[in-house]
């Protein structure tokens, strides 16, 4: 009984800690999107002789 009762107090720590992770993404999500948007954004210029078509650096 006692060890039952161990399985079920982990299994509910779990279960929170989840809940937890998930609610933290779901709050932080929009804010990392931007950012990721703003660094690719900002990184993604073709090289010279090359131009931007459809996302992609393609030869002239």
């Amino acid at each position: 009984m006692k060890e039952a009762t161990g399985e079920l107090n982990m299994t509910v720590i779990t279960i929170i800690a989840i809940g937890a992770i998930i609610a933290f993404f779901w709050v932080m999500w929009p804010q990392i999107q931007e950012k990721i948007e703003n660094v690719w954004g900002a990184t993604s210029t073709c090289p010279e002789g090359m131009t931007e078509k459809n996302g992609l650096c393609v030869q002239d």
